[in-house]
Order: structure tokens, then C-alpha cells, then sequence
């Protein structure tokens, strides 16, 4: 069915990875309240920023379809993502040192060439960014030494035929390291690592493993000094991506199509950049990922965007 009430991103040349990640945003309430509120505040210079303040506002009014640029190449959806909201953080706090220099907000903490403090966090930073605490132990004095990574977005190894939890235990599983081994973590969305370089055909490989990710998602935190060790997160959008094996060089990020499905108030709907189709809460099971190699054709979660419930 198609829900014609709800705005859609037209796709000029192969725009549909920027489109995907922009309508998931948009459905992430918190930061569409953020970015239309930045809109109604007195006009500052043109950046990234305005301009997706006036897309959102073009949505929020209702506009059936929106413009958005000239681009026939495309790109990865998770690495768009990442671009868009640390340029965003970048602007808001550049916006902020302006402000304390010209006097319109207290002085706080001024970067500049004689303090290294690091700069406020944003509104980006209080709706996306965690922590995540790394433990190493000492086998042989058995001394714990930690430290905090903050992240916006998570990535994740996936195997055929596993769960995100299955996936977010064995992120967390106790590792020995030894030799010229050392700890390495990447840098809240949820990414999907579906990519993989294969050096033997240079160039990317896509992993369509099935990997289901449920509506509700129960976290346990494993730090002991946890205030809330248990949380609760609720999917409410996923950037999709299809391929077809059958077609040579339409298995990497930046090739096949990306869509999004997204959570307004009760029901679930699906962007093809201009197509708005309503689904139900089981079809999401479609996007899973593939139980084997013998489909020609894949269409899996990418990106999942889960809110804490608290």
C-alpha cells in the first residue's frame, strides 16, 4: 500500500545512500526536533547544517517530494551517516566557540592555541554518543588498567544465521592478547559490517549472512560500576541494502540500492527514495540477510537505529 501523506527524497543519479540514512534520521525524534529548532533560530551562514535543517523543514511540511543534489556516485550509507553527524557536531560547536568569543555566552571552555580542553559536547553527541569501556589484564600482576572510547555509531562482525545479541556478546567476549597482537576497537547506531575486503579479487565482497535483529533489544552491562546495568532499546529505523549477485560489480557499499524503513508512532514504513509503501512489523524478518548463498538477490539491514527506552 502506498501512504501518500509522507514526504519522499527524490533520487537524482544514485543518491538513494544519502536519502536512506536522511529519512531514518528524520524519524529519530530527538534529532529531528534538534535540527527543525536550529532552523527557527535567527539565520546564520550557509553550511551542512542549514541545509538540513531546510530539508527537514520541506518534510515536516508536508512537500511530496524532495530535491536534494546532483550526484551520480555513489557512496556507502554507514560511511555518510558518520560524515553527516560529526560535520554537524563540528559546525555546532565551531557556532558555540564564536558565540563565548563575542561574548553572547560564558566564557566555559574556549579552544584556542593555549587550551587543549576539549570542546562541549552537542546535542549530536547527547542523543548518539556511548562509551565503551575497554578492561586489559595483567596475566602476570593481574593489574586492571581501563579506558573510554566514546563512539556515535557501533560496528559489529556478523555470521550467517546469528542475532545482534549473538553478535554484541562476542564483541564483548574476554580476549588474550599476546605477541604482536594489541587491542583494537572500532569506532548509536548499530552497523552491520557486511563488507569485506577480499584481497585475492581486489575489491569488496558483500556478506549476506542472515543476522536477525529483533524490535526490542535487551543490553546487559558488563561494568560493574554500571548505574544501569540493564537497558532497554526499541528499533525504530534500518537503512537496507540490495544487491544482486547476478550483476558484476553490484555487490559493494557503494553500489546495489539502499532503503529505509522506519518507525512513526505505531506502524512501519518503507523509502525507496520517492515510494512511501506502509509494511507490517513482520516484514521486517525480509531483511534479516540470506540462511544461504543460492539467492541471486539480497536485501539486509545495514544500519539499525535503536532508542533507549529511558
Amino acid at each position: 500500500m502506498t501512504v501518500s501523506k509522507f514526504a519522499s527524497i527524490f533520487n537524482f543519479g544514485n543518491t538513494c545512500y544519502c536519502n536512506s540514512v536522511l529519512q531514518a534520521l528524520y524519524f529519530c525524534r530527538p534529532f529531528r526536533e534538534k535540527v527543525l529548532a536550529y532552523k527557527s533560530q535567527p539565520r546564520k551562514k550557509e553550511s551542512l547544517l542549514t541545509c538540513l535543517a531546510d530539508l527537514f523543514h520541506s518534510i515536516a511540511t508536508q512537500k511530496k517530494k524532495v530535491g536534494l543534489f546532483d550526484n551520480y556516485m555513489q557512496q556507502d550509507a554507514h560511511e555518510f551517516l558518520n560524515y553527516l553527524l560529526n560535520i554537524i557536531a563540528d559546525i555546532l560547536q565551531e557556532e558555540r566557540k564564536q558565540e563565548k568569543q563575542n561574548g553572547r555566552l560564558p566564557n566555559g571552555n574556549i579552544d584556542n592555541e593555549n587550551n587543549n580542553s576539549t570542546p562541549d559536547p552537542t546535542w549530536v553527541h547527547e542523543i548518539f554518543q556511548e562509551t565503551l569501556t575497554n578492561e586489559t589484564r595483567c596475566l602476570t600482576c593481574e593489574t586492571i588498567s581501563s579506558k573510554d572510547e566514546d563512539f556515535l555509531d557501533f560496528s559489529v562482525d556478523v555470521e550467517q544465521n546469528t542475532s545482534i545479541t549473538h553478535c554484541l556478546r562476542g564483541f564483548s567476549n574476554t580476549e588474550t592478547l599476546c605477541s604482536e597482537y594489541k587491542y583494537y576497537c572500532e569506532e548509536c547506531p548499530l552497523h552491520l559490517k557486511r563488507f569485506k575486503y577480499m584481497d585475492q579479487l581486489h575489491r569488496y565482497t558483500k556478506l549476506s549472512y542472515r543476522v536477525v535483529f529483533p524490535l526490542e533489544l535487551h543490553l546487559f552491562n558488563t561494568s560493574g560500576d554500571a548505574t544501569n546495568p540493564d537497558r532497554m532499546y526499541d528499533l525504530v529505523a534500518v537503512v537496507v541494502h540490495s544487491c544482486s549477485f547476478s550483476i558484476p560489480g553490484q555487490i559493494g557499499p557503494n553500489r546495489g540500492h539502499y532503503i529505509a524503513i522506519v518507525k512513526s508512532h505505531d506502524f512501519w514504513l518503507l523509502f525507496d527514495d520517492d515510494i512511501v509503501e506502509k509494511i507490517d512489523a513482520q516484514a521486517i524478518e525480509e531483511f534479516y540477510g540470506l540462511t544461504s548463498d543460492i539467492s541471486k538477490n539480497s536485501e539486509s539491514g545495514y544500519i539499525l537505529f535503536y532508542q533507549s527506552r529511558d
